[in-house]
């Protein structure tokens, strides 16, 4: 069945449009807390949230509908996602709530739901909660006596940062580098670069100045080319961004080259390996991950499992298949021995560690393979299924025979907006550009 509100990572759209609006948002959270009324226990939820200045209102909002339907809510202000679904296990509570729509810009926003044991819902849970907000909900409400109530909790973002210092062996000590981290102006603003500190770091820092409409502009994961100036300037021995809701990071080496989310994860795999660190034999990740990846985690005994695009997915097979280490290309790293969801502040120390172990700069340790040649273009289309035209079909079979076994062919609908998104890489950058320029442009006539 087809999930009418919910996406990929949560409810998300434009802020004060449906369903991002206030109004919606408190039937979320009705919706959501009758979802998770269990037993007859005192029902609480944690609420996290970013930097956007839609925040205040859909915060509100949601504190509305869960007290109305018998939960109490603590609020946690801003703070990475990863550490509201670490708090939501923590502090015991029956759900937990981040408001973000991640690296998008400050007009969009999102709500992104974590059960109990700060997972991301299930399908099937997320189908019950929309099929609730079709619903009418005024029997379900709370008696009088019965209603929720809110307070905001002092002392999370303590928390978090013993929590991501802890992560790393207590041996493990940052002095003697230099870092810059650059906080997109969103959720880990004050977490990270104190973390860092703790840690003995020189820290300058970036994107650490919100004002509800700067985050992700011109800085973050997704805009990395301030951190790159800064690390320069600053003869840094590396930089770090995060993006919006600090749920994912890339890396800038001493040389101002930037590290994507398949070589850092080639670095995390390598020593975890080294020090019989792995849970499984390998690693997941998306279509996404480069060839380049594969081979050299297949080099040193690895396998690569891929699954859609996605961090819920990845997290889904690693949980499945018994996995300790997954993520994307763009910077979702999930370490599930400390984390259910992507973290881009413990990925980060991860790579420090090894870094500082190994006494050598970044741009050695984080070079780990060559990227194959990978070319991706957009087909946005009106309506209809232009992948159910048959001569699309026989486009992508004729291009998948071209690569042969050294090439991939990833042909994907976007799950955010009407857009075929055609990818292929192999050795021959040459032939990859051709088969994706001919592919899009069948598919291009078909959606016409």
């Amino acid at each position: 069945m087809t999930r009418k509100y919910f996406g990929t990572d949560g409810i998300r759209g434009r802020a004060n449009k449906f369903p991002i609006t206030p109004d919606f948002a408190m039937k979320v959270g009705m919706a959501a807390g009758i979802a998770f009324r269990r037993g007859d226990h005192r029902h609480r939820v944690v609420i996290g949230k970013d930097t956007r200045l839609s925040g205040y209102m859909i915060e509100s909002a949601l504190q509305a509908g869960f007290t109305s339907v018998g939960m109490d809510v603590l609020l946690l202000g801003p703070m990475p996602t990863p550490a509201v679904a670490l708090l939501t296990r923590s502090m015991r509570a029956d759900l937990g709530v981040m408001i973000s729509a991640s690296h998008n810009p400050y007009d969009d926003n999102g709500i992104k739901l974590f059960a109990p044991d700060g997972y991301k819902l299930s399908d099937e849970v997320e189908l019950e909660i929309e099929a609730l907000l079709d619903a009418d909900l005024g029997p379900k409400l709370a008696d009088s006596p019965a209603l929720g109530r809110a307070k905001r909790i002092e002392g999370a973002q303590a928390r978090y940062i013993e929590f991501a210092k802890r992560t790393l062996n207590r041996a493990v000590s940052l002095e003697g580098l230099r870092v810059v981290v650059d906080c997109a102006n969103g959720a880990a603003y004050k977490v990270a670069p104190e973390a860092l500190w703790e840690l003995g770091a020189e820290v300058i820092t970036l994107g650490v100045e919100p004002n509800g409409v700067n985050i992700n502009k011109d800085v973050g994961s997704t805009a990395p080319n301030a951190l790159i100036e800064k690390v320069r300037e600053t003869r840094a021995d590396i930089g770090i961004a995060l993006d919006g809701d600090a749920d994912r990071v890339i890396i800038i080496d001493e040389k101002g080259h930037v590290v994507d989310g398949d070589q850092l994860m080639a670095v995390v795999a390598a020593s975890w390996s080294e020090d019989g660190r792995l849970s499984a034999p390998g690693l997941v990740s998306t279509v996404m991950s480069n060839l380049g990846f594969e081979r050299y985690l297949t080099s040193i005994g690895l396998t690569l499992e891929r699954t859609p695009v996605g961090d819920r997915y990845v997290v889904e097979r690693m949980r499945a298949q018994g996995y300790n280490l997954g993520g994307e290309p763009s910077g979702h790293i999930v370490l599930s021995d400390y984390a259910t969801t992507g973290d881009g502040v413990v990925a980060a120390l991860q790579l420090l560690s090894v870094v500082q172990r190994a006494g050598k700069p970044v741009s050695e340790i984080c070079h780990r393979f060559e990227p194959l040649p990978q070319v991706m273009k957009n087909v946005r289309y009106a309506g209809g299924r232009p992948l159910d035209d048959d001569a699309v079909r026989v486009a992508i079979a004729r291009a998948t025979e071209r690569l042969g076994r050294e090439g991939r062919l990833v042909i994907r609908p976007s799950g955010t907006e009407p857009v075929i998104r055609v990818m292929a890489e192999g050795d021959d950058r040459d032939l990859v550009n051709d088969v994706v320029a001919n592919v899009a442009d069948v598919i291009r006539a078909a959606a016409a």
